[in-house]
């Protein structure tokens, strides 16, 4: 039996804003492109965990930087003349700070703010950045990890996998449109990597990682299970696991979007309703 104990200790960040610019763009499927980005205001930029939020400001004219705003206390304060422009949460994928360089990867799809000013990024093109304000660090002890997600928690999960110890034990389910979507991913970990494909899948899609997880064999010991992406899925997974005794206190579920409305921008733990 897995121990009750969260595995997580939250650490705090100064709050700053930075305004940043493209340095390349670089497409990694026909629907995922990475963003590096560059920057003075980089220097001292923290990101501890691999499932850390900052918060991507997206000006109508990437070309454009009268719109910075001013910062109060932990706010960004935006003048009359230049409105808050659109804002979601995006996860660090990548910081160097010898090369002076931070990659966020971006989901490609339809019409949106935040899709359309990264499917058209180009070198000197500027983005705001804010945060991380928290990191959830893993202190605690994890035998094995469990990683589930979408498209949209692709990028924390790649992460995570590529920071573990060499030899840990790691179960990742990933799920994605179809074969072109999946993408190298990198680990020292003891890896069990699973892709789930939505295309031509039958019934409801919203059960299709929890279903996969089903057919798993766990390794004993604490697990740590993380899981992110369309809220209605990672909910499924939720129910799964606690119905396999996998305490609440060893995973962490978020919802990063809902299939009802594709503009949703509330990165927030899921609990049954």
């Amino acid at each position: 039996m897995t121990s009750t104990e969260s595995p997580i200790q939250a650490v705090t960040h100064p709050f700053v804003f930075r305004l940043l610019q493209v340095r390349r763009s670089t497409w990694l499927t026909p629907h995922m492109v990475r963003i590096t980005l560059e920057g003075d205001a980089l220097d001292g930029f923290r990101s501890d965990a691999a499932d850390d939020g900052a918060r991507l400001f997206f000006p109508p004219d990437p070309t454009d930087a009268s719109w910075v705003p001013t910062v109060e206390g932990t706010q960004v304060v935006f003048s009359d003349e230049h409105p808050k422009p659109p804002n979601h949460e995006y996860t660090p994928r990548r910081y160097d700070p010898v090369a002076g360089e931070l990659d966020i990867d971006f989901v490609v799809h339809g019409e949106g703010p935040a899709s359309n000013w990264a499917a058209n990024a180009k070198p000197g093109h500027y983005l705001g950045i804010s945060g991380p304000r928290r990191s959830r660090v893993i202190a605690g002890n994890v035998d094995w990890y469990l990683l589930a997600g979408d498209d949209t928690g692709l990028p924390s999960i790649a992460r995570r996998l590529e920071e573990l110890p060499a030899g840990t034990p790691a179960i990742a389910v990933l799920e994605v449109a179809n074969a072109e979507e999946e993408q190298p991913i990198e680990s020292e970990a003891d890896l069990q990597l699973i892709w789930v494909h939505r295309d031509g899948a039958a019934g409801d899609i919203s059960d299709l990682l929890a279903n996969a997880i089903s057919t798993l064999t766990f390794p004993e010991g604490d697990v740590f299970a993380w899981a992110a992406g369309e809220a209605s899925s990672i909910k499924a997974v939720r129910r799964h696991l606690v119905d396999r005794g996998i305490p609440l206190p060893r995973m962490r579920m978020t919802g990063y979007w809902k299939r009802s409305i594709p503009d949703w921008d509330h990165h927030i733990p899921v609990e049954e309703s």
